[in-house]
């Protein structure tokens, strides 16, 4: 009966170790998980990004920065804080920086290794026409790496990529996906006009197919 209570008595304490030991194990593995998919996340790179409201913490130390800096004679110091804060507001308003033109050739020899370019043209001082080896590259990512590739050159801000699928079979395959690098889709720089890249407007495309599916349904 004794070595049969010790059982009792010495077996529920290390059942209990066992079952937290587990849960421990699970926990950290989880945690490892959780931190390789943050990675993951934060490995793929996206563009810079423009036209967000403006930090007023950011702003404030700014201030503080620049008043420091003066009482203290450092005048780089306060000049630094001044156009930091004048970049933020740029930025803030969607104004690119003037200071940074982005080179027309080099910008041309930056796009045309991309994987899936076959050829780069631009169109003006704004739009850069690439265009890609397929639909599956006439894409919102493609976008986003014709634009990484252009960060190192100046502000992208100025630049609005227009994707073409050179292989295109019909005319939905051959409207070209637009957008200003640094702005959500349909957004431009202050200045800076939407151009018609189509030969025909998309909103004119969808009103012939809807009026062609109306003839359709009569028939």
């Amino acid at each position: 009966m004794d070595s049969v209570a010790g059982v009792r008595r010495w077996g529920a304490p290390r059942i209990s170790f066992h079952i937290v030991l587990i849960g421990l194990i699970a926990s950290c593995v989880a945690a490892c998980e959780q931190r390789a998919s943050d990675k993951a996340v934060a490995d793929k790179r996206r563009p810079q990004q423009a036209g967000q409201p403006i930090d007023p913490y950011a702003t404030a130390g700014h201030i503080m920065g620049a008043r420091v800096a003066v009482l203290t004679g450092d005048t780089r110091a306060a000049e630094a804080h001044v156009n930091a804060m004048a970049r933020d507001i740029t930025r803030s308003a969607r104004m690119p920086d003037a200071h940074r033109p982005i080179d027309r050739e080099a910008a041309r020899a930056a796009v045309r290794p991309l994987p899936g370019v076959r050829s780069a043209v631009w169109l003006d001082a704004a739009n850069l026409i690439v265009m890609v080896d397929g639909q599956r590259h006439r894409s919102m990512d493609m976008i986003d790496q014709v634009c990484l590739a252009l960060e190192p050159l100046g502000d992208t801000l100025a630049v609005v990529v227009n994707v073409q699928d050179a292989t295109a079979k019909n005319g939905d395959e051959a409207m070209t996906l637009s957008r200003n690098c640094q702005l959500p889709e349909d957004e431009r720089a202050f200045m800076q006009a939407k151009r018609q890249v189509d030969v025909v407007a998309p909103e004119v495309r969808e009103q012939f197919k809807k009026m062609q599916g109306r003839q359709g349904a009569y028939k």
